[in-house]
């Protein structure tokens, strides 16, 4: 099911928020209540896929149980192999057999595994729970509660990444307590921002980015398309996600429930560690704190240092998808976060116009990797970006553009207007309901468009 679709918005969530007050006396009973939403949430794509989340919970909390009782680690790292291995199959399987077939020439069968949605999101927050279990910052949950904080229909597709310990407590929270007209109010404005971003920006620019990518694994671009292409993915990408980010935070706040951070104006970053702390914060925060820093992070050195970053940014794009574009994507990052580090410990400040310029370029390098579909399509496009391709041509679509643009500077976070907006403003609410129904009359206009992270 999608955030933006009518039915979503007119049926499903306002059904399940009037069932969950109805029985908001019953911890049991509104825990239940949104489990089984949750299930049919996800089982709506495709039902079949229910067994894996349902299987992987069981087992992981089934390990972690006899872990409580019998001490043995061991049974915590078979629940991370587990997992791992769930994700393995399901989503690396054929990038392995097609590494493999490059390398040695042999043509091998491909398993051609359907990716579920939401593994690579529901995989991190089982495994995070498991590394807290073995370093003693996680208790051993009953069963309901730690099934809900995985299953949560609102971050289960796409996020943002939740800790046991930042939602399990909040179930116990009366959803009734004060407050709850201003969390229902911001809930709903925050989810109409992020309707709005997906179905009034992000989908008009990704018609205007694919055909242009399309075109380049045929072609060279002249600059102009390639800059259009290019811009129009940039703002795409960020305004798509952090609309799904958005309509999720603001779908479990009509809960009662808060979801963490997950961008803040990424945009806006003036080097590359500002970017990464802006960008897909809850990622960014998973891979510091159960990779980077078990690596050694900046502890131990120079080269300790650079070992940690290149391999969690490796990972971190291996993570993004099954293809050696990703994991260059995650290298470039990772040389630009070493970069960043050693100009730092010059102790000389760059301009701050400078650094914004020279991150702006920096990742757009990266997003041209990020999403050309082979290396050479990605040459291709960044030769046509500095004119290698003609001169000719001028940027498509100006005004979308620069209105991604300004929404992407300008528009506050999920969070900056949960902390900012401390009463009701009826101008506010007024402009938000006119948009909402506006974003609900122009998706009934055909099939919405899946979020990129959809099936990831």
């Amino acid at each position: 099911m999608l955030f933006q679709s009518q039915f979503y918005v007119l049926v499903f969530l306002p059904a399940t928020a009037l069932l969950y007050y109805a029985l908001a006396d019953s911890l049991r009973a509104r825990q239940w209540t949104l489990i089984a939403a949750s299930l049919v949430f996800y089982g709506w794509w495709d039902v079949r896929f229910v067994a894996l989340p349902l299987a992987q919970i069981t087992i992981t909390w089934l390990l972690a149980r006899a872990h409580e009782q019998n001490g043995r680690r061991v049974l915590l790292g078979m629940g991370v192999a587990i997992n791992l291995l769930s994700l393995g199959i399901f989503k690396y399987s054929d990038f392995v057999v097609s590494t493999i077939e490059t390398t040695t020439g042999v043509a091998l069968p491909r398993a051609n595994i359907i990716l579920p949605i939401g593994i690579s999101f529901f995989t991190f927050q089982l495994i995070s729970y498991l590394v807290d279990r073995m370093r003693g910052h996680a208790p051993l949950y009953p069963f309901r509660p730690f099934a809900l904080f995985v299953l949560l229909y609102p971050h289960l597709i796409a996020g943002p990444i939740v800790r046991h310990n930042e939602l399990v407590p909040q179930f116990a929270l009366d959803p009734c307590r004060e407050g709850l007209w201003r969390r229902i109010g911001i809930g709903l404005l925050i989810f109409t921002i992020g309707f709005a971003k997906k179905v009034l920006l992000a989908d008009p620019l990704g018609a205007l980015a694919d055909p242009l990518f399309a075109d380049a694994r045929l072609h060279a671009l002249n600059l102009g398309d390639a800059w259009t292409a290019v811009l129009a993915f940039s703002f795409q990408l960020f305004l798509d996600f952090s609309a799904y980010t958005e309509m999720a935070i603001g779908s479990a706040l009509i809960f009662g429930l808060v979801l963490p951070e997950n961008f803040r104006r990424p945009y806006l970053a003036v080097n590359i560690r500002e970017f990464w702390r802006r960008w897909h914060i809850s990622l960014s925060n998973f891979l510091r704190d159960y990779l980077y820093i078990p690596l050694g992070g900046s502890r131990h050195g120079l080269w300790r240092y650079l070992l940690a970053t290149m391999v969690t940014m490796g990972l971190c794009g291996l993570w993004h998808g099954a293809g050696w574009t990703f994991v260059a994507w995650g290298l470039w990052h990772g040389f630009g976060l070493a970069a960043c580090h050693a100009w730092q410990r010059l102790g000389t400040p760059m301009p701050k116009l400078l650094g914004w310029t020279l991150t702006m370029l920096f990742v757009l390098i990266g997003w041209v990797v990020f999403r050309a579909a082979t290396f050479p399509v990605a040459g291709s496009i960044l030769m046509s970006l500095a004119g290698a391709g003609g001169l000719a041509g001028a940027l498509h679509s100006v005004k979308l553009l620069m209105l991604a643009a300004l929404v992407s500077a300008l528009v506050p976070s999920a969070h900056e207007i949960i902390d900012g907006l401390k009463k009701p403003h009826p101008i506010l609410a007024t402009c938000g309901a006119a948009l909402a129904v506006y974003c609900l009359l122009e998706v009934g206009q055909g099939a919405p468009v899946s979020f990129i992270y959809f099936q990831f």
